[in-house]
């Protein structure tokens, strides 16, 4: 539908577009979507390396959404028709950007740019400044089938404007949101399998629940002869407001190839680590201050109150009652470890979390 709306908006007889957008917006409101997305939304990249010629289809700098079709080049200006219909206009040529839909022929390379040298005997590491869809297409030509592991940290398409498809920003009033995320998400997932070692590759994909289960859907259409799972990181503990319960995770979500398994180890990551028992002997009060804001004693004036502490067995024995505004604490006895005020580091005076 997203294609046949792209489209329509090509038919340069306004009553026949009318007529047929009304068609469609018919057809439109009768389809129920589940993870049916549309898989032919085009991308298109900017080259800017490419020079503008006669029939190039191009953007603005810094204006990617509006592409124009070049109609003639005279000197360093271009003559220009809006894509799909529109006033013609004139611009300088170093004002545009050659752009290609993804299907038409490119022929990207890697340019060197810098090098660092920090361990000679060591393999170099490479950073790639690219698109990622077209860098992961120069790698098939050397490492196809020869990767070990893959991790990618992908946009989380949380509504917010975190993310631009066809240089356009995504966010939660794009009615195509997901299916944008999960087109773009399917053409890149198909080259990083073409990657990975087939018997014993891995790929990691890092989400959080705005796409989850999209993605877990897909990756299973993707890679229906490998084993999936979906790992929980705890990545505030304090939780974060999602308007109704707190939100204290992510997902990595691990595609292993059939022969990708784990060896054993000691450390399970869960159990705490009880050798260093000094670390669990000692108070990490910082733990307990509010921070940010809201942290001053005067923004919460119901949370400065004295923490009693036996200093010999490592126990809280007491606490006390909310000091008045009015009123300033005694640390007289702060030295003594037996009571502690919420005392930021710089010694003002903040508040507990609690």
């Amino acid at each position: 539908m997203a294609k046949l709306e792209d489209l329509i908006k090509q038919i340069p007889d306004a009553k026949l577009r009318a007529e047929i957008a009304r068609e469609a917006a018919a057809l439109k409101s009768t389809k129920k979507f589940g993870l049916v997305f549309e898989e032919h939304i085009p991308e298109q990249v900017q080259l800017p390396g490419l020079p503008v010629r006669t029939g190039s289809r191009v953007v603005k700098r810094g204006n990617g959404k509006q592409v124009f079709q070049v109609l003639e080049v005279k000197g360093k200006t271009a003559r220009l028709a809006p894509e799909p219909e529109g006033q013609e206009e004139t611009a300088k040529l170093d004002e545009l950007v050659i752009v290609k839909r993804f299907g038409e022929p490119i022929y990207p390379t890697l340019t060197p740019r810098e090098r660092i040298e920090r361990a000679p005997d060591k393999p170099w590491h490479t950073i790639i400044n690219a698109d990622n869809f077209h860098a992961l297409q120069l790698l098939l030509y050397c490492y196809e089938g020869m990767v070990d592991v893959i991790y990618i940290d992908p946009p989380y398409n949380t509504g917010a404007r975190d993310w631009k498809y066809n240089n356009d920003y995504v966010d939660v009033v794009d009615e195509y949101r997901h299916s944008k995320w999960l087109a773009m998400m399917q053409k890149r997932l198909i080259l990083a399998k073409r990657l990975l070692n087939p018997e014993t590759g891995v790929l990691i994909v890092t989400i959080d629940e705005h796409e989850v289960h999209h993605l877990g859907v897909l990756l299973e259409t993707i890679f229906p002869e490998c084993a999936k799972q979906m790992v929980t990181i705890v990545i505030n503990q304090k939780g974060v407001a999602q308007g109704r319960l707190a939100r204290v995770e992510e997902y990595a979500l691990f595609v292993f190839m059939p022969q990708a398994f784990l060896e054993k180890h000691h450390d399970d990551l869960l159990s705490p680590d009880r050798s260093n028992e000094k670390r669990f002997m000692t108070p990490r009060w910082e733990w307990l201050l509010r921070g940010g804001n809201n942290s001053r004693r005067e923004d919460r004036p119901g949370l400065f109150y004295p923490i009693f502490v036996d200093p010999k067995t490592k126990v809280i024995t007491g606490v006390g009652e909310v000091l008045p505004l009015s009123e300033k604490p005694d640390l007289s006895k702060l030295d003594d470890g037996t009571v502690a005020w919420p005392l930021r580091t710089n010694g003002s005076f903040g508040n507990w979390q609690l």
